[in-house]
């Protein structure tokens, strides 16, 4: 027998949060809802696993294809368990220009990993824009945003990670 997905808490949290969710949307556009939902999942879960996208696509009326798919195209949501930290570093125009890619390279060497590697402590990514061009290069661990990176500044982030 599988163990439950979530503990009676979350599953309270849960239930109130889509109820909540649902009462924004028209019955007959509740898939509308798909974004907030993962959002409130990988909350709780800290990722979307299968039941998880599985029970969403039941309360919102809609196939756990179409779950899957809106899950795996945005790069905010996982469908693996990621590691404890998930380090997004931005190599788009802007961040490139302002040294990222060297950036990045020195987190892959500090870290002793390489991006897109999930490890159990650290998940590094490169990824697109995070909406700071003016105060590139950035970054987000988890989903702290951090700004006009030097290799110094990325030392003492890199510090407070236990």
């Amino acid at each position: 027998m599988s163990e439950p997905l979530f503990t009676p808490a979350e599953q309270k949290r849960f239930d109130d949060g889509i109820a909540q969710l649902l009462s924004h949307y028209p019955n007959d556009r509740k898939s509308a809802a798909m974004l907030p939902a993962l959002r409130l999942l990988q909350s709780i879960k800290t990722w979307c696993p299968p039941e998880g996208m599985k029970l969403v696509a039941e309360r919102l009326e809609t196939t756990v294809a179409h779950c899957y798919e809106v899950a795996t195209f945005y790069v905010m949501f996982h469908t693996e368990k990621p590691g404890k930290y998930v380090i997004d570093v931005c190599t788009n125009l802007s961040c490139a220009l302002r040294g990222a890619e060297g950036m990045l390279k020195y987190l892959e060497q500090k870290l002793n990993t390489h991006a897109g590697t999930n490890g159990e402590k650290v998940f590094l990514r490169e990824t697109e824009c995070l909406a700071s061009c003016g105060t590139a290069p950035c970054m987000q661990i988890n989903e702290d945003h951090h700004e006009n990176l030097t290799k110094e500044k990325v030392d003492r982030l890199l510090e407070t990670l236990t």
